[in-house]
């Protein structure tokens, strides 16, 4: 595809955006999260991308919504890697799968099931979804900073998220439910819809990316009748991505001092 300034489909160009972005689904939480930046002002709104742009620590950081799933998110990746972003972190929502995994708590992703289409067509099956270490590592010291209900683990991606929720009324309900139990037997934390497009995507780009995400509810919970209450705060898991910015920041200009001299 001829190379343009103006990319397709978030509609930023050069300038518009920084290294350092963080990657929500809803546009919805774009304003909240720019409002932990300093100086922020919203770039654009196209579709599903809702771009803000300001700064942490004298670095220049973006917020851009992704929509739901992995072809938006990697569409999102994609142009903002060509704008000179080198560094994401995706904060979202998932639903629980472990049984310790609650409502309200959050989810760092140490690896994403591939059970998705769009990493497909960037790397062979084999290929694992994983995390880049230092944004992980971020995250979680984020976490540990401000002590709260947190878990660290393997999440699994999909496509259909009704395939998930009423999988027996799916023609290929035998196949679901065999791999969701498959999925619990192995200790995955939780379910969500983006992060093993992402993380292959910034292989393939040769770009950093992690993920944190706020527990919305636990099917497994509920089915064993065990209390919870659904939860939509997500403050905490932005939080926590702002931190591990903070600290990627900090970590990259010790790096580049140290090459310098």
């Amino acid at each position: 595809m001829q190379e343009r300034a103006l990319q397709f489909h978030i509609q930023c160009g050069p300038g518009n955006v920084g290294g350092y972005c963080v990657l929500p689904g809803d546009p919805g939480r774009c304003r909240s999260i720019a409002q932990r930046l300093e100086g922020a002002v919203h770039v654009r709104t196209n579709r599903e991308f809702e771009t803000w742009t300001g700064s942490l620590l004298g670095e220049k950081v973006s917020v851009v919504s992704t929509g739901i799933g992995g072809p938006s998110a990697a569409i999102a990746m994609e142009e903002l890697a060509n704008l000179g972003t080198h560094t994401f972190v995706r904060v979202g929502t998932c639903g629980g799968i472990r049984l310790d995994v609650r409502s309200g708590d959050v989810v760092v992703a140490t690896g994403a099931v591939r059970m998705e289409g769009t990493s497909r067509e960037y790397a062979p099956i084999e290929y694992p979804a994983v995390p880049d270490f230092q944004v992980a590592g971020a995250l979680v010291r984020a976490c540990q900073a401000l002590g709260k209900p947190w878990h660290a683990g393997v999440v699994q991606c999909k496509d259909s998220f009704y395939g998930q929720h009423d999988p027996a009324r799916m023609p290929v309900s035998g196949e679901l439910e065999a791999k969701w139990e498959a999925w619990k037997r192995l200790g995955v934390l939780a379910s969500e819809m983006e992060s093993a497009a992402l993380f292959t995507v910034a292989a393939a780009r040769g770009v950093r990316c992690g993920s944190v995400f706020h527990v919305i509810w636990n099917q497994e919970r509920e089915q064993a009748g065990l209390d919870q209450q659904e939860s939509h705060d997500t403050a905490l898991a932005i939080d926590v991505g702002v931190e591990a910015l903070k600290l990627l920041i900090r970590q990259d200009a010790q790096s580049q001092a140290g090459e310098g001299r």
